[in-house]
C-alpha cells in the first residue's frame, strides 16, 4: 500500500463503530497469529525438507497454496509442503491452531476449546487428537534406579460409539457397583525416584503377570529395584524376569520402609485422577493420547504454544528425556 492510500486508510478508523473496531482487531490477531504458526511450520520443515514418496532431499520451490510453500521433487516430480506426512496435513484455520495449543497446555476439555476459539467441536475434536499424535511419544525411553509401579482403574467408556451394548451414562456416570470388576480398564504407572514416568492401559479386569509382561521389561533396568503395594501379580512379574521387587503392605497400614515406599506414583495417580475428571469420561480408544498429554503437563517439557506445534510436527525440545 502506498502511503498516500494509507493515510487515507487509517482517516477512517473514526468513523467506525464499537462493534466495527473489535472485529477489526480480531482480524488483525488473527493474521498475525497465522503468519506466526505458518512461519513455525515453514522453520520446522526447512531443517528436514524430503520429499514424503522417495525421500530424496533434492527438491525446487513450486509456488504457493493456502499459505505455504509448495515444493517438486526432482527425482520423482511429486509436490508437496511442509505440512505434508505430519499429523496437521489438510486441516484449516492455521490462524486458530497456536491458540488451540494454549488449550491443550490449559487442560480445556472439547467443547470449551471449541467455544473459545470459535469453531465446530468436530473440528476442535480433530485438532485434539492430531496435536497429541506424536507430542504424545516424546516421553521417557527407559526407568532407572527404584521404580514405583502401581494400577489404577477406570470405567470402560464407549464415548462416541454409534451402538452401544449396554444403557449410555451420561457425562462419564459412575459404576453400578463398587470393585474392580465394575470398571474393568486397568493403567498401570510405573515412576522412578527422578519423577521420569511411563503409563499404559494394560487391559479389561484385575491386572495379571502375562500384562505386567507387556507393559514394563522394555522400559525398565535389569537392575532396578521395583516397589509396589502386595498385588500378586508384581510379585510374579518380578519373580519370572528376574528383577528385584519389595512391596508394602498398604492394606496393614505399612506404607514406608525407609526407601521403600509408593507414594510417588500415588500422588502421581491422584493428579491423574483429578485431571481426568474435566472431561467427564474419557473414550477408552483415545486414553493412551490422554495419558500422554497428562505426561506433556505433568514433566513440564512442553510449556510454551509453539513447542506444543513444534511437537505436533516432531520437532521435540532438545533436552531428551532418557
Amino acid at each position: 500500500m502506498q502511503p498516500a492510500q494509507w493515510k487515507i486508510f487509517i482517516a477512517q478508523f473514526a468513523a467506525l463503530n464499537r462493534r466495527q473496531r473489535l472485529e477489526g482487531i480480531v482480524l488483525l490477531r488473527g493474521a498475525a497469529r497465522q503468519d506466526a504458526a505458518v512461519a513455525l511450520v515453514e522453520s520446522v520443515a526447512r531443517q528436514r525438507l524430503h520429499c514424503p514418496d522417495c525421500n530424496s532431499c533434492h527438491a525446487h520451490r513450486h509456488g504457493h497454496a493456502h499459505g505455504l510453500q509448495r515444493y517438486r521433487c526432482v527425482p520423482c516430480g511429486r509436490t508437496f509442503n511442509a505440512l505434508t506426512g505430519t499429523p496437521l496435513a489438510r486441516l484449516r484455520h492455521k490462524s486458530r491452531w497456536l491458540d488451540y495449543a494454549d488449550c491443550l497446555l490449559a487442560s480445556d476439555s472439547v467443547r470449551r476449546a471449541a467455544s473459545q476459539l470459535g469453531v465446530h467441536r468436530n473440528t476442535a475434536f480433530r485438532w485434539h487428537h492430531r496435536f497429541l499424535s506424536l507430542a504424545k511419544t516424546d516421553r521417557p525411553h527407559r526407568l532407572h534406579g527404584i521404580v514405583e509401579a502401581d494400577e489404577l482403574y477406570v470405567l470402560e467408556s464407549e464415548k462416541g460409539a454409534r451402538y452401544l451394548a449396554r444403557p449410555a451414562r451420561r457425562r462419564g456416570g459412575r459404576a453400578r457397583q463398587r470393585g474392580i470388576f465394575s470398571a474393568p480398564v486397568c493403567i498401570v504407572v510405573a515412576r522412578d525416584r527422578t519423577g521420569q514416568t511411563l503409563a499404559f492401559v494394560a487391559g479389561k479386569g484385575v491386572l495379571t503377570g502375562a500384562q505386567l509382561h507387556g507393559c514394563l521389561p522394555p522400559v525398565i533396568d535389569q537392575d532396578v529395584l521395583l516397589v509396589t503395594d502386595g498385588h500378586v501379580a508384581y510379585r510374579a512379574f518380578s519373580g519370572e524376569a528376574g528383577i528385584s521387587h519389595r512391596a508394602v503392605n498398604l492394606r496393614a497400614g505399612i506404607r514406608v520402609r525407609g526407601a521403600v515406599h509408593v507414594q510417588n506414583v500415588n500422588a502421581y495417580h491422584r493428579r491423574l485422577r483429578e485431571w481426568l475428571v474435566v472431561f467427564h469420561g474419557v473414550a477408552t480408544r483415545y486414553l493412551p493420547n490422554y495419558l500422554g498429554w497428562r505426561w506433556i503437563l505433568d514433566a513440564g517439557r512442553i510449556r510454551s504454544a509453539e513447542a506444543l506445534l513444534k511437537a505436533t510436527l516432531g520437532a521435540f525440545p532438545h533436552l531428551t528425556v532418557t
